[in-house]
């Protein structure tokens, strides 16, 4: 996956922004308000995605490009290494987790605006 690629996709969820809160180079995206993915886009060989716990854990067991989250919170977000030997569409469904996971947390009020998108 490219960095055109992935913000694509990111980009293909409904009420998703993308900034640079944290200043360039790291790109982030959001759902309502609510970081799901971001990546360092001059140097795109990582992207941290929020994970449910359990699943950040047999996820970093069983790949070797799946690291406890750079300079997040170690339990609840993953590192990603795109130039692994990680099948795009295995990392497209670690992003829609991290989406769907950010999505689910959203207040009632949040939850009724995104589905109006």
């Amino acid at each position: 996956m490219n960095i055109e690629e992935y913000r694509d996709y990111c980009l293909s969820f409904k009420g998703v922004t993308e900034g640079f809160p944290f200043g360039e180079p790291v790109l982030v995206f959001k759902v309502m308000g609510k970081m799901f993915a971001l990546a360092d886009i001059d140097n795109f060989e990582y992207i941290n995605l929020k994970c449910d716990p359990d699943r950040a854990l047999e996820l970093r067991a069983s790949n070797e490009e799946i690291t406890p989250g750079y300079h997040m919170n170690k339990k609840h977000w993953n590192s990603v290494n795109v130039l692994g030997n990680l099948e795009d569409d295995f990392v497209k469904d670690l992003i829609a987790h991290s989406y769907d996971l950010i999505a689910a947390s959203l207040p009632k009020k949040m939850k009724e605006a995104l589905k109006e998108l």
